[in-house]
């Protein structure tokens, strides 16, 4: 039997996990992992007929693992995740999230952008919420600090550590990703995404997924580097609408910018806008009276 299944310690000597590589004979799992991990071997899914009887479950299913039976337990500690963050973050006033890759060199234009956008939304009286992390999410915390703003860094447990920039003011660490994104929305007044990977697309589609359904209003999403989304517009443009899966409006919901002016102006404006709704006793929702 593997000594990882069993927890034994292996004896040869572990080797450094690479960056974005998780390195399993090290047994370093998160709680994400562990949460949502199901266990079943591959003879046992073969052995599932096409159309299982209830009553044969049983018999090709393995026993449920200790781990899920932990499951009801674990609700609690998400549940701390949460109110930690709800606390800690209630009071921060109007923020923006900033997303980007970590592995934007210091000397990168993007990263000298990053700084600047957020030196003026702190100006402008905004927070600052990045992942904590080096790259873009270092220079958008470093502008923050620049603009005499409050700068916010949601840090997340990894199998590969994540050094937290050293630009932050606040720092939370998660062990579930999906309250940390939470956390994101909450409390922003918007994103602004650079170019990034999948970490940044997730963030990216996240949010437009929210926007084109509903779940968030008035909330302006900012694509910053035009060149660098040019290939991925033209898919959306082409494969997504022309193939009729997202209409032509659904475009409006992003915008795009390629100086920090135009980036930080576009959430001044809208958060302006929303307030000016708010004022009139209007719908938020629709920008309506």
């Amino acid at each position: 039997m593997d000594k990882r299944r069993k927890g034994v310690a292996s004896k040869k000597r572990p080797r450094p996990a690479k960056r974005g590589h998780v390195d399993r004979a090290r047994g370093l799992y998160t709680e994400d992992e562990r949460l949502f991990s199901r266990r079943l071997a591959e003879p046992d899914i073969a052995a599932v007929p096409p159309r299982p009887h209830v009553e044969r479950l049983a018999e090709v299913l393995e026993p449920i693992p200790d781990s899920t039976l932990k499951d009801p337990w674990r609700v609690f500690r998400i549940m701390g995740e949460f109110v930690d963050g709800f606390d800690a973050l209630a009071r921060i006033g109007k923020a923006v999230s900033i997303f980007g890759s970590a592995r934007t060199p210091r000397n990168d234009s993007d990263y000298r952008a990053a700084t600047e956008t957020c030196r003026l939304l702190a100006q402008a009286g905004f927070a600052v919420i990045t992942g904590a992390g080096p790259g873009i999410m270092e220079a958008a915390n470093r502008g923050a600090r620049l603009g005499k703003g409050l700068s916010i860094g949601l840090n997340i447990e990894l199998p590969f550590e994540q050094p937290v920039n050293r630009y932050l003011d606040l720092t939370l660490t998660f062990r579930y990703f999906f309250v940390r994104k939470t956390m994101f929305v909450r409390y922003s007044e918007g994103f602004v995404i650079f170019p990034g990977g999948y970490g940044t697309m997730d963030e990216l589609f996240e949010a437009l997924t929210l926007i084109q359904t509903g779940k968030v209003h008035n909330f302006p999403l900012v694509i910053f580097n035009t060149r660098y989304y040019d290939a991925l517009m033209s898919w959306l443009t082409s494969s997504m609408i022309d193939g009729g899966k997202i209409s032509a409006d659904d475009l409006e919901i992003i915008h795009t910018a390629d100086t920090p002016e135009q980036a930080a102006q576009i959430i001044v404006d809208a958060q302006a806008a929303r307030n000016a709704v708010a004022d009139m006793g209007g719908d938020r929702r629709h920008g309506k009276k």
